[in-house]
C-alpha cells in the first residue's frame, strides 16, 4: 500500500513522514491525476450548478494537492538526488493535468454559465466571490484561445515546471559547494565567539577538527560578513555568495533567460503585453504603472537618506583607515562599527537574551495572547528530519483543535536557503471532511553547538515572528473552500499578517516574556532594550533601498526584458541604476540566485514587501492606539483578514478591519523617513 495514498492513521491524519519513500511519489501523483481525471468527467456530464461545477472544481484535485504539497516541501526542506530527478518528471506531469482542466473548452462553458447566473443564485458571498474567482482564473489561463495557441501553452507551462526547481538545485548545490577553510586562528579576528564556535562545529562535522569551516548559509555567510577583519577574506565569500550558480557548473544564466522568454510569450498568448501586466491584473496594485509609482514614492524619500547614511559610514572607515570608496564586503563591517559606536552595543550582546526555544515560546505567548490559542508538542508524530518538531494547535478556552503547526529550524546541506512558511494540508474540505491546516516554518537559524543552545541574532528573531506570522493566517482560516483558505490571497496581501507580528517582536511590554538570558534567566536591560530600539531605525534608507533594488529588478525582468544580445550582468546594472547606492562588482549577479522570483512564485511580486509593509505599519498603529495585547482589536483582525483568507477582496478586507483604506504613509513614519 501507498502510504501517501492511504487515509493516514497518525493523530488528526498527519503525514506519514516515516512511511513516505521517492518511489512512492510517481505512482501516488499518477493515482491522484486518475482520480481526477474522474472527477472532471463527471462535472462535463453534469447541468451546471454552483455545487456540481464550482465546488465540484474546489475538490476534484484534492489528492494531486496533497501529493504535490508533501512532494514539493520535501524537495526544498531536505532535498536527495532522487527527490530531484523526480522533480523534473512530476513538474510537468502536474502542469500538463492543471492546463488538461483549466483550457478544457466544456468546463468552461459550463463555469461560465454558473457565472452568468451568479446573481440570481442563492448563492453565500464566499460562494459568490469563489464563482468569480474561478471565472476569472480560466479566463486568464486561457480557456478562450484557439486549440493552436493552447498547445503552445501546454508546452510553455510543461517547460516552466521544469526550470523552476532545476533553477533551485541549481542554487543549492552552489551554496554546498564552497567552502571557505581557515586554519590560521588570526584570519578570525573580530569574529565573535558565537561565529568561532560555529565555524569549529562546522570543520569537526566534516573531520577536520584543527580548522574553522565557512559557509555561503546565512548563519555561516553573514556574521563573518559583518565581523572579520581581515578584508581579503570578507571580499572571497562576497564574491561567492553573489556568483552563484553564476558560471559552470551550475550557471543559472540559460534558465533564468529561458523562463523570461517564456513567461513574456504566455502573456502575449494570454492577451497582455508583457508578463508583470498579466501578473498584476489579480494583485492590489494592479499594475505595472502603480508598482512603478509606488515604489518611486519610497525612492524619492529612502534615497537620499541611504546616501546620508552612507557618507556616515564612510567617514567612519576613514577614521579607522578603511578603504574609500567602501566596496559591498566592506559595508556591513563598518556599518555595524557605526552602529556599535552610536547605540554603545552590537548583536552579539543581544544573542544570550534570544535563545532560540524561548523565542519560540514567546510567539506561543502572543498567540494566547491575541488569539486564545496553545501549542503542545508532540513527540510521537512523525517527522522527515530528526531536527523538526511538531506541535497540537488548540484554542486555550476550549481545547478546540485548531491545526498542526511544524518547525524546522537549523541549516543542512538538503535544505534551500532562507526561511519560508507552507502548508502540507490547507484547512477545508479534504476527504469528504472538513479539516484543519497542518502548518510547517522552515528557517535556517544559528546551530546549537555542544557548549551553547541557538542563540539568535535580532535578526532572526523577527524572522521567526514573521513566519510564524504566516502560520497565523494559515492556522487561523475558516472558509468553506479550501482554495480560498489561509494564504491563498493576492500575493501583495499575503504579507500583511507575517509582517505586522514582527512589530511585537521589539515592544517592551511583550519582551519579557522571551527576551531572557540563557545562563542567569535575568530579562533584557531596560538600557540594552531602548540602544536596541534606538538601533531599529539605524539606516533605514539603506535598507529601503536594498528592497527596492530587488523589486526593481523583479520588474525589469518582467516589464522589458532585455535581448539576447545583452548579458545579464549589463541588463542588471540598467535596471537597478536608480537603486545602486555601492559599487557593482564584476563576476557577481543577483538573477543568478533570485530564487523568490525564478524559483519560489514571486515573479513581479518582490515589490509587495514594501507594500504589505505600509499596510502592516498602518494596520499596528491601529493597535498601538488600542493597546498591544488588545483582545477586542486582536479579535477584529481575526475575524476580518485571517480567518477570510482569500474569500473576499484584500482591500474590502482591510478597510472592515482599520475602518478606511491604509494610510500609506505610516511606514515612513515608522521608519523615521518622514522629515
Amino acid at each position: 500500500m501507498n502510504p501517501i495514498t492511504t487515509a493516514s492513521k497518525q493523530k488528526h491524519g498527519a503525514a506519514p513522514f516515516n512511511l513516505v519513500r521517492p518511489e512512492h511519489f510517481l505512482p501516488a501523483l499518477n493515482e491522484a491525476i486518475d482520480k481526477g481525471r474522474e472527477a472532471i468527467e463527471d462535472i462535463k456530464s453534469k447541468t451546471p450548478s454552483f455545487e456540481n461545477t464550482i465546488a465540484a472544481l474546489d475538490s476534484c484535485t484534492e489528492e494531486l494537492e496533497y501529493v504535490n504539497l508533501l512532494f514539493s516541501n520535501l524537495l526544498i526542506a531536505h532535498a536527495n538526488d532522487e527527490l530531484q530527478k523526480l522533480s523534473q518528471e512530476i513538474g510537468p506531469k502536474i502542469a500538463s493535468f492543471a492546463n488538461d482542466i483549466l483550457l478544457d473548452p466544456k468546463i468552461f462553458q459550463n463555469i461560465k454559465q454558473v457565472y452568468e447566473q451568479r446573481d440570481r443564485l442563492s448563492l453565500t458571498p464566499e460562494q459568490k466571490y469563489l464563482t468569480e474567482k474561478v471565472y476569472r482564473d480560466f479566463k486568464r489561463s486561457g480557456a478562450e484561445l484557439s486549440d493552436d495557441k493552447k498547445e503552445r501553452l501546454r508546452a510553455i507551462d510543461g517547460r516552466l515546471a521544469q526550470l523552476a526547481p532545476k533553477f533551485r538545485e541549481n542554487v543549492l548545490a552552489a551554496t554546498n559547494e564552497f567552502t571557505l577553510w581557515i586554519d590560521n586562528p588570526h584570519d578570525l579576528e573580530g569574529l565573535p565567539e558565537s561565529a568561532r564556535a560555529a565555524a569549529k562545529e562546522a570543520a569537526k562535522e566534516r573531520g577536520e577538527s584543527d580548522k574553522w569551516l565557512v559557509t555561503l548559509h546565512q548563519p555561516s555567510f553573514m556574521p563573518f560578513l559583518r565581523f572579520a577583519e581581515k578584508r581579503e577574506l570578507r571580499e572571497k565569500l562576497y564574491r561567492a555568495y553573489y556568483s552563484r550558480a553564476y558560471a559552470d557548473p551550475y550557471d543559472n544564466q540559460p534558465i533564468v533567460k529561458e523562463t523570461v522568454q517564456l513567461m513574456t510569450e504566455k502573456a502575449k498568448l494570454l492577451g497582455a503585453s508583457t508578463y508583470s501586466q498579466w501578473v498584476l491584473e489579480t494583485r492590489m496594485a494592479e499594475t505595472p504603472a502603480q508598482v512603478n509609482e509606488f515604489l518611486s514614492k519610497i525612492l524619492t524619500v529612502a534615497k537620499p537618506a541611504a546616501q546620508r547614511e552612507i557618507e556616515e559610514v564612510q567617514s567612519l572607515a576613514n577614521e579607522m583607515g578603511g578603504p574609500n570608496p567602501l566596496q559591498p564586503w566592506d559595508f556591513n563591517f563598518y556599518s555595524e562599527r557605526l552602529k556599535e559606536k552610536k547605540y554603545a552595543f552590537d548583536e552579539e550582546s543581544l544573542r544570550p537574551y534570544f535563545k532560540l526555544e524561548n523565542v519560540l515560546n514567546g510567539v506561543f505567548e502572543l498567540a494566547h495572547r491575541l488569539f486564545d490559542l496553545k501549542f503542545t508538542e508532540n513527540k510521537e508524530l512523525p517527522v522527515y528530519h530528526e531536527d523538526v518538531q511538531v506541535f497540537e494547535v488548540t484554542r486555550a478556552s476550549n481545547q478546540e483543535f485548531v491545526g498542526l503547526f511544524y518547525t524546522d529550524f537549523f541549516p543542512r546541506a538538503s535544505k534551500s536557503g532562507g526561511a519560508w512558511m507552507t502548508n502540507y494540508l490547507e484547512q477545508g474540505k479534504f476527504r469528504g471532511e472538513k479539516r484543519r491546516p497542518h502548518v510547517s516554518i522552515v528557517c535556517n537559524f544559528t546551530k546549537p553547538t555542544p557548549g551553547k543552545p541557538s542563540l539568535l541574532t535580532f535578526d532572526e528573531v523577527l524572522t521567526l515572528f514573521h513566519e510564524f506570522g504566516h502560520s497565523l493566517h494559515s492556522l487561523l482560516s475558516k472558509v468553506e473552500y479550501r482554495s480560498l483558505a489561509g494564504t491563498n490571497v493576492y500575493l501583495d496581501f499575503v504579507e500583511l499578517p507575517s509582517q505586522i507580528l514582527e512589530n511585537w517582536a521589539e515592544e517592551e511590554e511583550f519582551l519579557r516574556f522571551y527576551a531572557v538570558h540563557y545562563q542567569t534567566g535575568e530579562p533584557l536591560p531596560k538600557d540594552l532594550l531602548h540602544r536596541l530600539k534606538d538601533s531599529q531605525r539605524f539606516q533605514a534608507g539603506y535598507m529601503s533601498m536594498r528592497q527596492l533594488n530587488f523589486a526593481y529588478l523583479d520588474m525589469a525582468w518582467f516589464n522589458n526584458p532585455p535581448p539576447d544580445s545583452v548579458s545579464m550582468a549589463e541588463f542588471e546594472a540598467n535596471a537597478t541604476s536608480a537603486t545602486a547606492i555601492l559599487p557593482s562588482v564584476m563576476g557577481t549577479s543577483i538573477s543568478s540566485s533570485f530564487g523568490h522570483i525564478f524559483g519560489g512564485g514571486y515573479a513581479c511580486g518582490y515589490y509587495s514587501y514594501k507594500w504589505a509593509e505600509a499596510l502592516d505599519a498602518d494596520a499596528f498603529e491601529y493597535f498601538k492606539e488600542k493597546g498591544i495585547f488588545d483582545r477586542d482589536t486582536a479579535k477584529r483582525f481575526e475575524e476580518c483578514i485571517l480567518s477570510k483568507g482569500g474569500s473576499d477582496h484584500p482591500m474590502r478586507l482591510y478597510e472592515k478591519f482599520r475602518g478606511r483604506k491604509p494610510d500609506p504613509e505610516a511606514l515612513l513614519r515608522r521608519d523615521g523617513l518622514l522629515r
